[in-house]
């Protein structure tokens, strides 16, 4: 059976773990912090992706930000360094996420979809079958684009910041995959 959800992530520059560990979901952890070139970007929070009919675990995303907020808007809004880390708990196929995609960008796009199709088609283009602990991740650098990366392997960058502001939109906007995830993502930071 056919798995329907969304995945993206991406990373523009060699990224470097931090020795202190943020937080375990599913059995996935992640550090809580990550430099992207020069930045310092921090774990904003964690949220599992699961199967909507059978509950079926399907991924572990983390929201790495220059700025922690719980404020989806500012999030997705903001030009700050960013950066979605998507680690498979299970094998999804690459017809499974195409359309997930799509449905993401359908369900969330900040401008109209149509100018969003060519760089979405690029995307698509990108996108393997995944592997169990497999690794996706979407990293966007002001003025440099989308970064997408697969196993440590970058597969290109994307230079658009309204494609950028609707690919974070689809786990962040009104319409996330479940709302546990996007709840997980905002994180709980106290005093925010």
């Amino acid at each position: 059976m056919r798995l329907t959800f969304f995945l993206i992530s991406l990373i523009a520059l060699p990224v470097t773990a931090s020795t202190a560990a943020a937080g375990t979901t599913a059995g996935v952890t992640l550090p809580e912090a990550v430099t992207v070139g020069d930045r310092r970007l921090t774990l904003n929070g964690m949220g599992l992706r699961e199967a909507t009919i059978f509950k079926i675990d399907v991924y572990v995303a983390g929201l790495y930000v220059e700025h922690v907020s719980s404020n989806p808007r500012i999030l997705v809004e903001s030009d700050q360094a960013k950066q979605l880390v998507l680690r498979f708990v299970r094998d999804v196929g690459h017809d499974d996420i195409v359309k997930a995609w799509h449905e993401g960008f359908h369900n969330n796009a900040t401008v109209s979809l149509d100018t969003l199709k060519p760089m979405i088609a690029r995307l698509d283009a990108w996108t393997p079958s995944f592997k169990k602990g497999d690794l996706l991740v979407f990293t966007y650098l002001p003025g440099q684009g989308v970064t997408v990366q697969v196993n440590n392997v970058t597969k290109g960058v994307i230079n658009n910041a309204d494609f950028a502001r609707s690919l974070f939109a689809i786990w962040l906007g009104a319409k996330p995959p479940t709302g546990d995830v996007k709840r997980g993502l905002l994180g709980n930071h106290p005093g925010l």
